[in-house]
């Protein structure tokens, strides 16, 4: 089917006589017959269900529509976005392993990654996404398990080299994992430009309407573990919390990794979606293809009237004609990139938080991509934790606002910014 209609039928086809919407499973269990029956679920020799801490029905349809839209061949709901790219690590990765990261990653998950999974005993080195292939490569370690990388950087909107980047994990024989939250795969499907694995945070354009947190993991089914299986043990050899079965060998290359993830990750830590989450996160999934459109027009329209205003010390927008990733995001994500822009004041820091307090249209959230247009300083939330020389790494300068502009009118956000900027005092 074409992106535009998996957007609103994929995942869930009803029988005669069945719900035409995907039904709402509010269960925790499951009924069986017999003893036997359950005990094949528990052995991972029969599919089904037998608690909702690990599957549910509901979130498996929906999973199964976002697989469709990104091409991939087996995905997972997670509770959020966070829990996505922590599964998405821990599920390859243990004590003593190490992993590549784009430096230009959402301030959360740099803080997972620099602080919590290294107080787990997992290593990160950041590298910058402009670095050359030289560098990248001196990045890499024997105990190297993964690169990670987001397709449009939150907030900084870098544009991924995906090539770069999937060619030099390939070649150290790892995979390349990349967040696709902000491209959305309407916009971009990572798959076909050499990732591996996607996650998403569902919370943001998915969704849509703030309605719902969540998050999703999608595997592409293309990289073989068996290739590496003193690398990848976990996947390629038997796990001894189920009767020894091995991952790859009972569920192929396209299953294994999310069902490793499924059967441990979600067993253990049970960061799980609600299937109520899951229902108001499928209605968004209805119109991504229509409100994405909506919101790069809003973008483009904002990221120009910006750039035309004298008041403005820069603007960062991959689909503005003369941006520095403007070239990547046409060969990539040729039919937009993201709603968000990124700008500064030349009264820096000040202005800025003098601007934000007079928008009338646009709200101070920490959220972005909602249908409502909302603005942020991240320097003094979502990336508070770093250092002012770990925000310009990650470009995110401490003059930077972000703007998620959503699907209201162009010249009334427009006009909103105007007014906003004029309530600032020159000198």
């Amino acid at each position: 089917m074409n992106r535009d209609t998996v957007c609103v039928q994929g995942g869930y086809t009803p029988g005669n006589g069945e719900p035409r919407q995907v039904p709402i499973i509010q269960s925790t269990t499951f009924k069986y017959a017999t003893s036997e029956d359950m005990g094949k679920l528990f052995d991972l020799e029969a599919s089904g269900y037998f608690y909702s801490r690990l599957q549910n029905p509901t979130c498996d349809t929906v999973a199964a529509k976002i697989c469709a839209l990104e091409g991939g061949t087996a995905a997972m709901l997670t509770s959020s976005g966070q829990a996505a790219s922590f599964y998405a690590i821990f599920n390859i990765a243990s004590c003593g392993d190490h992993i590549v990261s784009s430096s230009t990653i959402y301030g959360g998950t740099y803080n997972l990654f620099a602080v919590t999974m290294k107080r787990m005993g997992i290593d990160f080195t950041f590298v910058a996404p402009d670095c050359t292939k030289e560098e990248l490569d001196a990045a890499f370690r024997p105990n190297t398990k993964a690169v990670f990388g987001e397709t449009v950087a939150n907030p900084a909107l870098t544009v991924l080299d995906f090539e770069k980047f999937a060619s030099a994990a390939h070649s150290h024989g790892v995979p390349l994992i990349v967040d696709n939250t902000f491209a959305t795969p309407v916009n971009c499907r990572p798959f076909e430009w050499g990732a591996d694995i996607v996650t998403h945070s569902t919370t943001k354009y998915m969704d849509g309407h703030g309605a719902a947190v969540g998050g999703c993991i999608v595997d592409s089914g293309n990289f073989d573990w068996t290739r590496y299986p003193e690398k990848y043990p976990g996947l390629c050899t038997p796990d001894d919390s189920y009767h020894g079965v091995t991952y790859t060998e009972r569920f192929g290359i396209g299953g294994a990794y999310i069902t490793k993830a499924t059967v441990q990750l979600m067993r253990d830590f049970g960061s799980v979606q609600s299937p109520q989450s899951a229902f108001i996160l499928n209605l968004g999934l209805e119109s991504l293809h229509v409100r994405m459109a909506r919101h790069c027009e809003n973008a483009l329209a904002v990221a120009k009237a910006l750039q035309a205003d004298d008041r403005i010390a820069y603007v960062v927008y991959p689909g503005l004609e003369g941006d520095k990733y403007y070239e990547s995001a046409k060969k990539y994500m040729p039919n937009g990139t993201t709603g968000v822009v990124s700008f500064a004041l030349k009264g820096g820091r000040k202005a800025a938080e003098t601007f934000m307090k007079n928008l009338k249209i646009a709200a101070i959230e920490t959220h972005v991509a909602d249908a409502r247009t909302c603005c942020l300083h991240p320097a003094s939330s979502t990336h508070r934790q770093m250092t002012e020389e770990e925000l310009c790494a990650a470009g995110v300068p401490s003059d930077l606002v972000r703007f998620s502009c959503g699907l209201e009118s162009a010249d009334d956000l427009i006009a909103d910014i105007k007014q906003a900027l004029d309530s600032i005092k020159v000198g």
